[in-house]
């Protein structure tokens, strides 16, 4: 129902707005189009005048495995995508921060670098019980420009934020809601995040999208304070030795998470 590649796929049903990333066959994780797709979709989203909330989700048994090795090895020779990957992750991290309307995420499965970072942009978050969160960005050698340390900071400590983001360590998901990073176990998380959008879609339309935004003003200026660094770093880690070793070797395996 938007101008969305075939890689995100959205439905309405009333007043909610399904997004489910669509290429579960390679568990969700991130080309060119579905990077693009994202960055497109929220600006979209918030001017649909008949939204009122949200639920975000992976097709198949992972929410996102991160980034696609073959789109990674692609990105460390070619310049220009490169420079419009930079790009569409700085619109995506800001559309999703400023998105008119509540976002809940229902985290079917793995959440892994870039699906890791859209969990962490979402406003309220249900992981499935064998669901896991990590941004290991620094283990292929990639600054996490739209990452994890982006906002992780807000949600829980500094300390705990620059361990699982220097190490790239998996949390469960029941230490992802002892840390701040979710807010329930639920054994089906998509049902349960849509029962949460159904009851905030009945509430007061001006007064819902306005305390999401009063909230996330807080998470805007902590991203505004980073985001142009982040993404110049990160920019200039795609051209390195070490990522370009390490990128190399995961593409020659089968594609997994970023």
């Amino acid at each position: 129902m938007y101008d969305v590649p075939k890689e995100i796929d959205v439905r309405a049903e009333g007043p909610l707005r399904f997004i489910t990333l669509n290429r579960p066959e390679e568990l969700n994780s991130v080309n060119d189009a579905l990077h693009t797709g994202l960055a497109r979709l929220w600006p979209q989203i918030s001017e649909d005048r008949d939204a009122r909330a949200a639920v975000l989700t992976g097709a198949g048994r992972a929410f996102s495995a991160g980034g696609d090795f073959a789109y990674l090895n692609e990105l460390k020779d070619d310049a220009e995508l490169r420079t419009k990957t930079i790009a569409h992750g700085r619109e995506l991290v800001l559309g999703m921060v400023r998105c008119r309307i509540p976002v809940v995420a229902a985290v079917n499965g793995p959440a892994v670098g870039l699906g890791c970072s859209l969990v962490a942009l979402s406003d309220i978050v249900y992981m499935g019980e064998n669901a896991h969160l990590a941004d290991p960005h620094v283990q292929v050698g990639l600054v996490a420009a739209d990452g994890g340390p982006l906002t992780w900071p807000l949600h829980t400590s500094l300390l705990v934020a620059k361990e699982y983001a220097l190490t790239g360590a998996r949390i469960t998901a029941e230490r992802a809601v002892a840390l701040g990073l979710a807010n329930h176990v639920a054994a089906d998380p998509l049902a349960e995040a849509t029962a949460c959008a159904e009851r905030i879609a009945k509430l007061p339309r001006k007064a819902v999208e306005s305390t999401k935004r009063l909230l996330n003003l807080h998470l805007e200026r902590a991203v505004l304070a980073t985001l142009d660094y982040a993404m110049t770093a990160e920019d200039l880690t795609f051209q390195t030795d070490d990522f370009r070793t390490i990128v190399e070797r995961l593409a020659a395996r089968q594609p997994s998470g970023k």
